[in-house]
């Protein structure tokens, strides 16, 4: 897939590398030359220096044939209108923009601007290793809101029902691991002593996981 980054700051300059690793065609535009220093020697990509929100600039980068572009600069401002003009100008297909500011990044999701917002998601993976250490994270899905994470299910639910693991629009189990294998569950799967439990989990609703665990 070709993907524009633009900011070629830790953030940018560490997504272009693991873009390039995984083989996509990657060009990364940072404003100051001395950020391109970042990529590193084993970086195979392109970059271009000038402004990421500059339309002659985005059409030399490529982006008519873009499959992605992610807006990582240090000002929500421009990441927020780098991604306007991507999605709405460009028609690219998946647009991110990394915005600090908890309330611009509302904002932008509502104009249907994907978000990547650090600082919620800071707090809440904070939260998560304070308080729920028995919660295995795999990965976060979408902009972040959404977390798919394992669980060894707890001794005093064995025998029960999946669906006690079940909270609708805040937590779905999509996956049970027992005796070396891993299925899907259905309506009448029941839980075994030392199953590992795969949950979808709204990242607000983390509490509420904890309250069906019998965590909290």
């Amino acid at each position: 897939m070709k993907i524009i980054v633009i900011g070629c700051g830790r953030t940018g300059a560490g997504l272009a590398r693991v873009l390039d690793t995984g083989g996509h065609a990657v060009t990364v535009v940072d404003h100051d030359e001395r950020a391109f220093r970042r990529l590193g020697a084993g970086y195979r990509g392109e970059w271009l220096h000038g402004v990421g929100f500059d339309h002659q600039l985005l059409e030399r980068a490529g982006i008519a044939t873009a499959g992605g572009v992610a807006a990582v600069t240090g000002d929500d401002e421009v990441n927020a209108l780098v991604a306007r003009v991507a999605s709405r100008m460009f028609h690219v297909p998946r647009v991110v923009a990394r915005l600090h500011d908890p309330r611009k990044a509302e904002i932008y999701r509502r104009l249907g601007v994907q978000v990547v917002a650090p600082v919620d998601w800071g707090i809440q993976r904070t939260a998560d290793l304070l308080t729920f250490s028995e919660v295995g994270e795999l990965i976060s899905l979408g902009t972040g809101q959404v977390d798919l994470v394992e669980v060894e299910a707890p001794h005093l639910l064995a025998g029960r029902p999946i669906e006690e693991l079940s909270a609708p629009g805040e937590v779905l189990p999509v996956a049970v691991s027992r005796a070396g294998r891993t299925f899907l569950p259905t309506a009448g799967t029941t839980l075994e002593a030392g199953d590992i439990v795969h949950l979808a989990v709204v990242a607000a609703s983390r509490g509420r996981l904890a309250s069906l665990l019998g965590t909290r």
